[in-house]
């Protein structure tokens, strides 16, 4: 099977298929599919019934709980999908990170039990995520797209399409730590609470060193991690993320428990898997400061930074959800700020004059469209939806320009191997064509 990156196709199999990507992308989705699955004794993991899995493990006289999906809706389908293997009470529930497909749930699997709820301080403490706002309806979950259009949302089914995250069911925790690491028992359950930073400042992985279970939260989910989320969030720290996979790796689990897609099963491909993980956002990240010491601008260095063959053939660093182009601009803006080093970008021209400009250039507004006509004739999508903002720039209501642009933003989406970028460019597209 050929792979490809988010930027396109990348491998001399798939030129002779350019939906490669696309059909990538749904082959993926069996990774979601509707399963409870028993990963090792008395520890069940219910996959595919909400955006986030929900981790069941059996305990003396009851039950405890690892993430609760998004909501009460689903919450209450992963309940009668676990049957008489979860036994009442509910002992404890463990919030992996504050993310409302982990925590949305959690009301209904305390029923009226009042469990522990534990998890790291700093989910009690930080704020919501400071993320833009959103822009010509571009929606990288692609929750308003047409059933035809959606495949999946990268690390999950369904983000909010069919069952919002409302957090309606998040209950407040009540057993917190600070710091390092925890070691608890619960109902005769030893574990360890282990503070990893990743995907989010308070994620935790939880250790359960008697049965070899590792669930990492959203540290690990199988696909290249998303650092630099497209949907526009502050770079989440690549330094911290790296050193989190380094506090798992040597436990020497024998089973991964995802939060999302199915567990990894037998200590060497565990291994593997972490290892594969640090070791590909290692690469992205020592590869483009050393480009930045070099002066390089980022558009230079999302062409020069690649994984090597081995990382990117990796079943675990497809890029379904996160991307290396992204990732490296995120690492950029973070490191060194906006100015790319260019003189001529310190005070570059609006955008409004410089479209007018390049209309006058081009003869006009119908000579500009007629060659971002002739670009999606040749294939040339990306240019011709460069060409066609210069008209809807000056003219934001330009009716031909929406639609051409609108063309060559379903194209451009219909060959993504990247999940949350085929959502945006399908959603941005729908967008322009409405009325």
């Amino acid at each position: 099977m050929a792979f490809i990156s988010s930027a396109g196709i990348s491998t001399p199999d798939a030129a002779h298929d350019e939906f490669a990507g696309r059909e990538q992308l749904r082959a993926s989705s069996a990774e979601f599919r509707k399963d409870v699955i028993e990963v090792t004794d008395g520890v069940f993991v219910a996959v595919g019934y909400s955006a986030s899995n929900v981790t069941l493990i059996q305990a003396e006289g009851g039950s405890i709980i690892v993430d609760t999906a998004a909501n009460p809706v689903d919450a209450a389908a992963i309940i009668a999908a676990f049957g008489d293997r979860m036994v009442r009470p509910v002992r404890a529930i463990v919030y992996t990170h504050n993310h409302p497909d982990h925590s949305g749930g959690a009301s209904v699997f305390a029923g009226n039990d009042s469990p522990e709820i534990h998890s790291h301080q700093i989910l009690v403490d930080s704020a919501a995520e400071f993320g833009r706002g959103q822009r010509d309806g571009g929606d990288a979950f692609g929750t308003t797209l047409p059933d035809e259009l959606f495949i999946n949302a990268g690390t999950q089914l369904e983000y909010g399409r069919v069952t919002p995250h409302t957090r309606a069911g998040f209950l407040p925790p009540n057993r917190t730590f600070n710091g390092e690491a925890q070691t608890i028992e619960i109902a005769g359950v030893g574990m360890q609470l282990i503070h990893t930073p990743g995907e989010s400042a308070e994620n935790i992985a939880v250790w359960i060193p008697r049965k070899g279970v590792l669930l990492p939260g959203d540290d690990f989910y199988k696909s290249y991690p998303n650092l630099s989320p497209l949907r526009g969030l502050r770079l989440r720290s690549p330094e911290k993320w790296i050193a989190s996979l380094e506090k798992m790796i040597p436990l020497n689990a024998q089973y991964l428990v995802q939060g999302h897609m199915r567990p990894i099963l037998g200590e060497h491909n565990v291994r593997q898997a972490l290892t594969l993980y640090r070791d590909g956002i290692k690469t992205v990240l020592d590869r483009t400061l050393a480009g930045i010491k070099r002066g390089m601008t980022p558009d230079e260095l999302v062409q020069e930074v690649k994984l090597s063959p081995e990382l990117a053939e990796s079943p675990y660093l497809q890029e379904y959800y996160g991307s290396v182009a992204w990732t490296v601009r995120g690492i950029y803006a973070d490191y060194v700020g906006w100015f790319d080093g260019n003189a001529a970008n310190i005070f570059p021209l609006p955008p409004v004059e410089r479209a007018r400009k390049m209309l006058d250039l081009a003869g006009g507004a119908d000579e500009m469209l007629a060659r971002a006509g002739e670009a999606i004739d040749a294939h040339e999508f990306q240019w011709a939806a460069e060409l066609a903002d210069h008209v809807l720039a000056v003219d934001k209501g330009h009716v031909a320009a929406k639609g051409l642009k609108a063309k060559a933003l379903t194209e451009l989406g219909e060959r993504q191997v990247n999940a949350t970028a085929r959502n945006y460019y399908l959603t941005s597209a729908q967008f322009l064509l409405k009325g």
